[in-house]
């Protein structure tokens, strides 16, 4: 084996370094016999990016029955990588970095039910955004509060909206979704029934569907996993409930007349990056997890905010 054009012993390359100046034939036989430098992973992560869902509206709190619901919350935004993307948008594209160096992480809370009142029920609360690096997810919609005599309450803008509540006085207009990452919830109507909240796949469920609209599915870990379902329009006697954690999901309208709005559920940030990398958490404050999935590592991060840095 030559020596690199170095002048002295032998300069033998290895898989992380070939100093010197090198014949074709030269980096052919270091080739062949495997100890030659191949070229460096690129540091690219493809990510899904999930807020948190909004919270559903509040009803009318009727003595003795006969309230008017409020609507449910939408889910919060989704931005994805990988399968598909929310609100029917085209897939995003992975992002690379640079070692050791710091990269923001958000989790968003989900957003508060609203509280029954007299009259007209209190409008559900956004969700929070949840943020990796240059991407933001917007945080889902409040559902409307039902509106008793009145106009049910308006939907609430967000990563996808929230639905509008019923009311005695005219129906509760749909909050509207964020592009690519959620769509519109559905109008509450003026016979009791509120509207669905956006999902990050479909459009809010009308009020007489009694259903959710649907989420995104991604594969990011490896198996299916659907994150961001609008939460539901009016159910009368149903399990009505808050968005699961780390869902994205909006919360439920009441499945009674006294009852508040359902809560949504926290967002979630999840990783994919090529597994010769490490991902740290400097300075804490992340609740992460790390797997290994064929080449890749799939990093979930749970709750909090902070940093995360590669190595």
């Amino acid at each position: 084996m030559s020596n690199g054009g170095i002048i002295g012993v032998i300069n033998t390359p290895t898989t992380s370094v070939a100093s010197g100046v090198w014949t074709l034939n030269e980096v052919l036989l270091a080739r062949s016999q495997d100890i030659w430098p191949g070229q460096p992973v690129p540091l690219t992560a493809n990510y899904l990016v999930v807020a948190g869902g909004g919270g559903a509206g509040g009803p009318e709190n009727a003595v003795g029955g006969g309230g008017w619901y409020g609507g449910g919350g939408g889910a919060g935004g989704l931005r994805s990588t990988v399968t598909a993307t929310g609100g029917g948008g085209t897939l995003e594209t992975a992002l690379t970095f640079v070692l050791a160096t710091n990269y923001t992480v958000t989790v968003g809370a989900g957003g508060a039910g609203g509280a029954a009142a007299s009259g007209t029920g209190n409008d559900g609360t956004n969700g929070n955004n949840s943020v990796f690096s240059s991407i933001t997810s917007t945080g889902g919609g409040g559902g409307g509060g039902g509106g008793g005599n009145s106009a049910g309450r308006a939907g609430i803008t967000g990563g996808s909206g929230g639905g509008g509540g019923a009311g005695d006085g005219g129906a509760g207009a749909a909050g509207t979704g964020t592009a690519n990452q959620g769509f519109t919830g559905a109008v509450g109507t003026s016979n009791g029934q509120a509207g669905g909240g956006g999902g990050a796949g479909a459009l809010g469920a009308v009020a007489s569907a009694r259903a959710k609209a649907a989420g995104v599915a991604s594969s990011i870990t490896g198996s299916s996993v659907t994150k961001g379902t609008g939460g539901s329009s009016y159910v009368h006697d149903a399990a009505n409930i808050d968005g699961p954690a780390n869902s994205g999901d909006g919360g439920d309208t009441s499945s009674t007349n006294n009852g508040n709005g359902r809560s949504g559920g926290s967002g979630v940030v999840i990783l994919r990056y090529p597994d010769v990398f490490t991902i740290s958490n400097p300075g804490g404050g992340l609740t992460l997890s790390t797997a290994t999935v064929g080449t890749n590592k799939v990093t979930t991060v749970t709750a909090g905010t902070g940093n995360v840095s590669f190595a």
